[in-house]
C-alpha cells in the first residue's frame, strides 16, 4: 500500500470516491453497507484522503435545467505584462468568472463567465474591461452546449 500524498492507495480508496462523486452527500452508513467496511474504516478512509489532499472538499452540481438558463461568455483578455498577477487576483475574487485560462496568441487569458441574465452579463464583462491592467477584451456568448466532459457522472 502506498503512503504516497495524493494518492488512490487502494481500491477501496477508488471504489469510496466513485460513490462521492456520485453523491457527496452520502451517508457513512451507506457507504459502510456498499463498501461492504465498517463505517469506522469510511470515516479513516475519508480522514486519510482529506489530509492526504487527495480529496480536496465538496461541490454542488447544479440541475442541468438551472444550467441550461445561465447565460454563459468567454471573455479573451489582453492583460499589461506588469500587472498580469495583479490583474489575475482582481478576476480571481470575480465569482461568476467560473474559470481562468492562460493562452497563447494575441490575448492573454480567457475567462469562462456565467450569469443570470444579459444585463449581469453586460455588467460583468463592463467590470472586467475596467479591472487595472486590462487592456482589452473582446466577447463571445455561448448559445448552446452541444456536449461536455466536465462533471460528466459515471
Amino acid at each position: 500500500m502506498s503512503s504516497g500524498k495524493y494518492n488512490l492507495s487502494d481500491d477501496l480508496d477508488r471504489r469510496l470516491v466513485a460513490l462521492l462523486r456520485k453523491d457527496a452527500r452520502t451517508p457513512i452508513a451507506r457507504l459502510s453497507k456498499s463498501l461492504g467496511v465498517s463505517r469506522a474504516t469510511i470515516y479513516a478512509r475519508l480522514q486519510k484522503l482529506q489530509q492526504g489532499g487527495t480529496i480536496e472538499g465538496y461541490t454542488v452540481r447544479l440541475n442541468p435545467e438551472i444550467e441550461r438558463r445561465q447565460i454563459r461568455a468567454h471573455v479573451l483578455i489582453k492583460v499589461s505584462g506588469k500587472l498580469a498577477r495583479a490583474t489575475e487576483r482582481q478576476l480571481q475574487a470575480i465569482p461568476e468568472i467560473a474559470a481562468l485560462h492562460a493562452i497563447s496568441g494575441v490575448y492573454d487569458l480567457i475567462a469562462e463567465l456565467e450569469a443570470a441574465s444579459s444585463a449581469e452579463l453586460n455588467e460583468l464583462i463592463d467590470r472586467i474591461g475596467e479591472l487595472q491592467g486590462v487592456e482589452k477584451t473582446t466577447s463571445s456568448i455561448l448559445l448552446a452546449t452541444k456536449w461536455s466532459r466536465r462533471n460528466a457522472t459515471s
